[in-house]
């Protein structure tokens, strides 16, 4: 067969040696363990090089998963539980995955329930964007877990909602007072 799909049937490999060299081309073999065995005369150089170009755009298309970490401690305050817990919906909006970990040291040991309470805080903040992959478990000094981003079907990734900045509330208009009403010095906001 040659690269135009022009099929010469079966031939002895001596003639079809000769056919590919008065061709100027070179006989593959492509299926070896066919019988009889199936070749192709096609330029070899060519052929190596649109399969190597094939095999990069193919490595393009790849989605690369990074697992990346967030680290709490038993005694994380709201804070800073709310600023990493933010990173990691960003994170896992991106498509990567995400370790959270709590770290204990000396008498924390004895207080796990402090970081099962936030893993498990964790797990219902991101469940709507993530799924436990690995549950909260004990590894020396860490307890941890990990998310995975929850599988959405291509269609709700085309139309996926374009944020846009939240209109504030109208605050209700103060009714004017009328000209004979006396003045009330105090303001609505004033506390005191």
């Amino acid at each position: 067969m040659t690269e135009d799909g022009e099929t010469f049937g079966i031939m002895d490999t001596r003639d079809a040696i000769q056919k590919a060299r008065e061709m100027g081309l070179d006989l593959v073999e492509i299926s070896p363990q066919a019988k009889p065995p199936v070749c192709k005369i096609i330029d070899y150089g060519k052929f190596l090089y649109e399969q190597k170009k094939r095999q990069h755009e193919a490595k393009k298309k790849q989605v690369n998963v990074q697992v990346k970490e967030i680290k709490f401690r038993p005694a994380t305050d709201d804070h800073d539980y709310q600023y990493r817990m933010e990173h990691a919906r960003d994170w896992l909006g991106d498509g990567d995955k995400v370790r959270a970990a709590i770290a204990f040291r000396g008498r924390e040991m004895t207080h796990r329930e402090l970081g099962a309470k936030i893993l498990k805080k964790l797990t219902e903040d991101l469940a709507d964007i993530a799924e436990v992959e690995v549950a909260p478990k004990m590894e020396g000094y860490q307890m941890f877990t990990i998310f995975h981003p929850k599988k959405t079907s291509t269609d709700s990734k085309k139309a996926a909602p374009v944020k846009e900045k939240a209109e504030k509330p109208e605050k209700p208009k103060r009714e004017q007072k009328k000209a004979d009403e006396p003045i009330d010095t105090k303001d609505e906001d004033e506390i005191f």
